[in-house]
């Protein structure tokens, strides 16, 4: 049986993932955060196929909890990841276990590879990112390879449900980068840009308009090395309700005049003035991806795809990939020890069938 350590497991992200895994009766669970008592109820009343177990962990000092509880797999669903160390991974990794996150913080998972060395000594795995992003937009890409001689440029975007369930953490996530400076790929070279700029709308199947600005994550550091041909990549990032997303793109040009200071400060309050213009929403979420590049023919190719997620279901597809992970070891498969961000781990067919049971439709073109 495959003890799996849960931290956030009371959480909006790491409760639908404790919920999915307590249904298997090869996993016990412990659910765990800095509030003991939320942990232990949330615990009582999981219904798991294992009595699932409570504990107390504290992000800024893990080792001794994490240590006690003994796991196999160390799930942090704990965000915002842009202000933490690798303390959870490195003790994780000093008991044994294995661990992944679902984070999209992009020096937090471009980074990860220092654990590598230690990683491979325990004869663990430790994969970061296990989320949307490096994991479903590379699984997209990596087909495209297979498709096309040479696959030139690519750019994908997420447009969340305001009515989904949100904490400051994830708010805080893309604050962070609100009217500040990043690298991405364009024109065959890395090139400054400002987060949230870029102002241009989709249109959407089912949604109809989504509004979008430069977003930093993840990918725009691993995926120049891991695509070669790749000349342009960019992600986009998009409020459901637009005049939220212009409220932002606002705030965005006062801090990159250094007007505003940065605005993950004001997460927990910028969240509580969103919630006011929840009745302005419809609870669906929309990803899209378009690749461009040559055929084998020689002939200019596209490729353009769409999830369209509905009934609040958007934010519960990042967590698809650590429940993936935590099946896989259940089941006695084996993920190669070392460090590194979740790419290449599963194909785009295991991610959607990961998906199952969510209100979604995937459309390509």
């Amino acid at each position: 049986m495959l003890k799996v350590l849960i931290i956030g497991g009371y959480g909006n992200f790491g409760g639908y993932v404790a919920r999915k895994l307590a249904l298997r009766a090869d996993m016990a669970l412990v659910l765990a955060g800095r509030d003991l008592a939320k942990a232990r109820a949330a615990a009582a009343a999981l219904n798991a196929a294992n009595p699932a177990q409570g504990a107390r962990v504290d992000l800024a000092d893990p080792a001794a909890a994490i240590a006690a509880v003994a796991p196999d797999l160390v799930i942090n669903m704990v965000g915002p990841y842009h202000t933490q160390g690798y303390q959870v991974a490195q003790a994780a990794v000093a008991c044994g276990a294995h661990y992944c996150d679902i984070a999209d913080a992009r020096d937090f998972v471009c980074g990860i590879g220092a654990l590598d060395a230690a990683a491979q000594k325990a004869g663990v795995a430790v994969i970061a990112g296990a989320s949307s992003v490096p994991c479903l937009t590379a699984a997209y890409l990596d087909e495209a390879v297979r498709a096309m001689a040479e696959v030139r440029s690519a750019h994908c975007g997420i447009s969340g449900a305001e009515q989904a369930n949100r904490g400051a953490g994830t708010v805080a996530a893309v604050l962070s980068y609100v009217g500040q400076r990043f690298d991405r790929l364009a024109n065959g070279r890395m090139q400054p840009v400002t987060g949230w700029a870029g102002l241009h709308s989709v249109r959407y199947p089912e949604l109809g308009r989504r509004w979008f600005g430069h977003g930093n994550i993840p990918d725009l550091g691993l995926f120049p090395a891991r695509y070669p041909t790749l000349h342009g990549y960019a992600f986009y990032a998009g409020h459901e309700i637009a005049v939220l997303h212009f409220g932002t793109w606002m705030m965005g040009k006062l801090v990159s005049l250094g007007l505003l200071p940065r605005l993950d400060r004001f997460a927990p309050l910028l969240l509580k003035v969103s919630k006011l213009f929840n009745w302005l929403g419809n609870g669906r979420s929309g990803f899209h991806m378009v690749i461009e590049g040559i055929g084998h023919d020689g002939v200019p190719m596209v490729r353009r795809h769409w999830i369209i997620a509905r009934s609040g279901d958007g934010p519960n597809i990042p967590c698809v990939p650590v429940i993936l992970i935590a099946q896989m070891l259940a089941e006695g498969r084996t993920i190669a020890p070392g460090a590194r961000p979740c790419l290449g781990l599963f194909t785009r067919e295991e991610f959607m069938a990961g998906m199952a049971g969510l209100d979604y439709t995937a459309i390509d073109e």
